[in-house]
């Protein structure tokens, strides 16, 4: 493995936080590389500490200390503008909740990041992105308009319309049946292969855990 091949790297990352009962430590001292191409399920009871660490690799939270690399720069050495920059860049994200703009159709929802990076053929990757997922006949709905399976291919490309280096997945298939979860799986994999995006993503699925290249297992905050 060369160094040009690591898209992702922690090096001794610890987050705590304040509670009632004082100092909450949630990740402690976890190290990691990923490389690019690669398919990291991050497993392990709740409350392990999962969600968080998905949080810091992709620069939505920042380390109480150590440091984080994505895509060859240190998030902890940018300052907020420069992590949303990168993400907007270089980052798609999937979530349990879609986290679908209501106002928007599906084609606007994939068009949107496209926009805000002021690529002129927004509509027509959308377009394509969203027949790529099995939704060509839905994009003019609403997503009061889909149902959950739909929604969430519609979350799939919107994070894949930009072809991001890496998707961070949290529980893409926990609010689905297992039909449309198996889907929206599928659909996954086979964009992590046709496009080379590297997959990390926290679930509790094992299905889901199983086809991927490698599973990261915590617990109490680290990785065992």
């Amino acid at each position: 493995m060369t160094t040009r091949d690591i898209v992702l790297k922690a090096e001794n990352i610890t987050k705590q936080v304040t509670s009632p009962e004082g100092p909450l430590t949630i990740v402690r001292d976890v190290s990691l590389e990923i490389v690019a191409g690669e398919s990291v399920a991050i497993v392990g009871p709740s409350g392990a500490g999962k969600s968080t660490l998905l949080a810091l690799l992709a620069g939505l939270d920042t380390p109480t200390s150590g440091r984080v690399w994505l895509a060859g720069q240190d998030l902890t050495a940018l300052d907020e503008d420069g992590r949303a920059r990168l993400r907007a860049e270089r980052v798609g994200f999937v979530f349990q909740a879609f986290h679908l703009v209501p106002a928007l159709t599906a084609l606007e929802n994939v068009s949107l990041p496209l926009e805000l990076a002021g690529r002129a053929d927004a509509r027509r990757l959308a377009t394509a992105t969203l027949d790529r997922v099995g939704l060509s006949a839905r994009t003019g709905h609403y997503p009061r308009q889909l149902s959950g399976g739909e929604q969430q291919r519609v979350a799939l490309a919107r994070a894949f319309v930009t072809r991001p280096a890496v998707l961070f997945a949290d529980e893409p298939t926990g609010n689905l049946d297992a039909t449309n979860g198996t889907r929206v799986c599928d659909l996954l994999f086979e964009l992590n292969r046709d496009l080379h995006t590297t997959i990390v993503l926290v679930t509790h699925d094992h299905a889901l855990a199983g086809r991927c290249t490698r599973a990261l297992h915590m617990d109490d905050g680290r990785i065992v």
